[in-house]
């Protein structure tokens, strides 16, 4: 393997950890942004508020994402396991 196969390698390692992140932190970002809207229209200044519902929506996400996380998993294997035998 020569120098630019392995940077493909890795960009392409970076680029699918970035889309099997993406889903769930942005279900994250958008409750907990709601939350603190939510918290600062009606004053109610609890700490421990956006735990429970951020937890649960992250449940939420992992759970309808997971297939497609572990289809681009399986691809990402899939054509890695191609390079190794194209050897």
């Amino acid at each position: 393997m020569n120098g630019v196969e392995v940077l493909d390698v890795g960009r392409d390692a970076i680029w699918l950890t970035i889309q099997l992140c993406a889903p769930v932190l942005i279900v994250g970002l958008i409750v907990g942004v709601l939350i603190g809207l939510m918290q600062a229209l009606t004053q109610i200044q609890e700490a421990t508020l956006i735990f429970a519902p951020k937890i649960l929506a992250i449940f939420v996400a992992l759970v309808l994402f997971l297939p497609l996380m572990g289809a681009m998993l399986g691809s990402f294997f899939q054509q890695i396991a191609g390079r190794i035998a194209g050897m």
